[in-house]
C-alpha cells in the first residue's frame, strides 16, 4: 500500500525559491522593449549529508541481517524461525536495492556489502562480532533462541536510525527517502513485536548443571 506524501519544509523552499526567481524575470518597467533575462541557476540538491550517511549505513546495517538469515536453514532452526528468516531476507534484500539505486541516481558512491560487514562496521543495534559468533555455534532451539533476541537488537539500531535522520537538520526530507525511511520505522517496529512475541513463547534454557 502506497503511503501518502505530504508537503515538506524542503519542497516548499524549492517552490518558494522557484517563483522568487521567475517574478523578477517577468517584470517590466516602464518603457522596457523587453523583459531582462533570468540568469539559469543550478539545480538544487534533493538531498542533504544525513540523507546519504543513512542510506550508505542502512546498507550495510541491512546486510548484517541477510548474514543471519542465512544461518536459519543450516542451523537446525524451527519453521517459525526459517519462515521468519526467510522474510527478512527477502525485505532486506529488496530494501537494499532500493537504497543502491537511490544513491546511483544522485551519482553518490553505493557502497560494496559482503558477507563480513558485520566485523568492519558498527552502527546501532548491529551485533558484535562475538555475538555473531555465538550465533553461529549455536543450534537448534539456542539458535531460535539467540536469532530473535538478536534480531530484535539489531531492529532496534534499525529504528534509532531512523530516529537521528529525521533528527538531523533537513534530513529525511526528499519525498521518496521521507517513504522509505518511514515504512522502514513502521516495518520494523511490526516485526520486533512478533519476534519478542516468539521469543517470550519459547522454553526457558535450562541452567548447566552444577
Amino acid at each position: 500500500m502506497m503511503r501518502p506524501r505530504f508537503p515538506t519544509p524542503l519542497s516548499v523552499l524549492v517552490m518558494a525559491g522557484t517563483l522568487t526567481t521567475v517574478a523578477p524575470a517577468c517584470a517590466q518597467t516602464a518603457g522596457s522593449s523587453a523583459a531582462r533575462p533570468a540568469t539559469a541557476s543550478a539545480p538544487a540538491k534533493d538531498y542533504v549529508p544525513a540523507d546519504v550517511q543513512f542510506m550508505q549505513g542502512m546498507i550495510h546495517h541491512h546486510q548484517q541481517a541477510v548474514v543471519m538469515a542465512a544461518m536459519a536453514p543450516t542451523h537446525g532452526a524451527s519453521e517459525r524461525i526459517q519462515l521468519l528468516a526467510k522474510k527478512i531476507d527477502l525485505s532486506q534484500r529488496d530494501e537494499m536495492a532500493f537504497m543502491q539505486r537511490w544513491l546511483e541516481d544522485r551519482g553518490l558512491p553505493v557502497p560494496e556489502v559482503g558477507a563480513h560487514d558485520h566485523v568492519m562496521m558498527h552502527m546501532p543495534g548491529m551485533l558484535t562480532p562475538e555475538q555473531m559468533q555465538q550465533l553461529d555455534q549455536a543450534r537448534g532451539a539456542e539458535f531460535d533462541r539467540l536469532f530473535l533476541a538478536g534480531m530484535i537488537q539489531h531492529h532496534q539500531g534499525a529504528l534509532t536510525m531512523v530516529k537521528e535522520l529525521f533528527a538531523a537538520p533537513g534530513g529525511g526530507q526528499e519525498p521518496t527517502l521521507f517513504d522509505f525511511a518511514a515504512g522502514v520505522d513502521a516495518d520494523q517496529r511490526a516485526e520486533i513485536e512478533r519476534m519478542q512475541q516468539m521469543l517470550n513463547a519459547l522454553p526457558t534454557p535450562r541452567s548447566p548443571a552444577p
